[in-house]
């Protein structure tokens, strides 16, 4: 019976240490359980695209955006409804040589709603 607790408890700790295969800890390779000292660089340079749009007529609100990023360089334009009628359309790009511009462009004509006073009106006669 105690050889069997014995074989349960060695079989518990050889299933309980950790094997670290090219794993990074604290800044520090660690070398892997059977002895290899392989290295994973687990870095990629960064790549997407994606857009989106929405088109609300309950609440007004029109916008969209597209983006693009292919390592550090990122490109992208996107579009909003003001307020005013008026439409802003950004284009955009950042750099790590140029770091971030944008140009800012204002289409269409600003109408403004009339205001109206909901206040108390008063009446001297």
């Amino acid at each position: 019976m105690n050889s069997l607790a014995v074989f349960v408890c060695l079989l518990g700790a050889a299933v309980a240490v950790p094997q670290y295969y090219g794993s990074h800890y604290g800044g520090h390779h660690a070398v892997g359980y059977h002895g290899h000292d392989d290295h994973y660089d687990h870095y990629a340079p960064p790549h997407y695209a994606f857009e989106y749009s929405v088109h609300d007529g309950h609440t007004g609100d029109v916008k969209s955006q597209h983006e693009t990023r292919e390592g550090d360089v990122v490109k992208g334009y996107y579009t909003l409804k003001e307020a005013d009628g008026t439409t802003r359309e950004v284009h955009y790009t950042a750099d790590p040589h140029h770091g971030f511009n944008a140009e800012v462009k204002k289409i269409g004509h600003a109408h403004h709603a009339p205001s109206y006073h909901h206040g108390p009106s008063y009446h001297h006669y």
